[in-house]
């Protein structure tokens, strides 16, 4: 397929679309971001990629690294990882600490903050050197040595913590928390901090297009099992409480980040991601959202 063709008359149509979105400005360092940047990269499970404009420029993933934290975790707890939070959609907002003390400071999944929190002190019990070890992970299995921290965004995000140091604390209550409050912080706000481009998204998430298995570097990087779960989570939790409206609309398993970048897999397929920074009510990339649901509407390639 002729995905640059595809892609260029999607955008075509996209530019006469009003953009209701906006910048994130809760993160001071998120609303210098030029809004009208907008990237696509599509990596077929052959290995083959596709870029569209600024599919080549770094930007702040975001929440996107909730998912490679995840499966780190996952390698190593395995099934026993679920004793410390859910799996199901929150049906509320991503930062909810009324959800979370109504269910005993147990996170409903891994994506919203209180479970990405969770994930990061597991991380923390397990790793000799979280932020170096962390990094090194996404190194391996990206191939790519030049994905880095950015360490003004991972400040900025410090300096606004506030209902994040309020979830932790609160969790921490509940014990289900373990490290140091402030080692979790730190950490969250670096991994959060990660910057790649759609290029590198879609080549280091191909591997959930492949049972677990890199195509590119025939690396394994988590079992078919673990692989088939997180695709789940995705699905269903992905966009904090918009993730049934991606589904139906956009039907693939996906992660989106404030950052404007959404990833996107289609087993067996391909593994797409656009960026867009001007998000919408619910927090994810407005037309980035739109993009996708005309992608796999053109394409007909919906897991549905």
């Amino acid at each position: 397929m002729d995905y640059k063709t595809t892609f260029s008359e999607i955008y075509a149509i996209l530019k006469t679309v009003e953009n209701t979105g906006k910048v994130a400005e809760y993160i001071p360092e998120l609303k210098n971001v030029k809004a009208s940047k907008f990237g696509v990269s599509i990596t077929d499970i052959s290995g083959k990629t596709s870029n569209f404009k600024d599919a080549e420029e770094s930007f702040s993933i975001q929440s996107i690294v909730k998912v490679l934290s995840l499966i780190l975790a996952y390698k190593e707890e395995d099934e026993q990882l679920w004793k410390r939070l859910g799996v199901e959609p929150s049906g509320s907002a991503f930062n909810s600490l009324v959800q979370l003390e109504y269910e005993k400071g147990i996170p409903r999944n891994p994506f919203i903050n209180s479970g990405a929190l969770v994930i990061c002190d597991v991380l923390l019990d397990i790793l000799d050197d979280p932020k170096k070890d962390f990094l090194d992970f996404i190194h391996d299995i990206s191939g790519d040595n030049t994905i880095n921290y950015n360490k003004k965004i991972a400040a900025s995000e410090k300096s606004y913590a506030y209902t994040n140091t309020a979830l932790i604390n609160l969790m921490r209550s509940f014990g289900n928390i373990n490290n140091k409050i402030s080692k979790v912080m730190d950490f969250y706000f670096h991994i959060c901090s990660i910057e790649m481009s759609c290029q590198q998204l879609s080549r280091i998430f191909l591997f959930l297009a492949n049972n677990g298995t890199c195509p590119i570097h025939k690396k394994r990087i988590i079992n078919t099992n673990q692989s088939k779960r997180i695709n789940a989570i995705m699905l269903t939790c992905g966009f904090y409480d918009e993730a049934g409206e991606f589904a139906f609309s956009v039907g693939l398993p996906g992660k989106s980040g404030v950052g404007g970048g959404i990833i996107a897999i289609h087993p067996d397929k391909y593994s797409i991601a656009v960026w867009s920074p001007k998000l919408n009510k619910k927090g994810n990339s407005f037309l980035g959202t739109k993009f996708l649901e005309a992608f796999t509407t053109i394409t007909d390639s919906s897991i549905f």
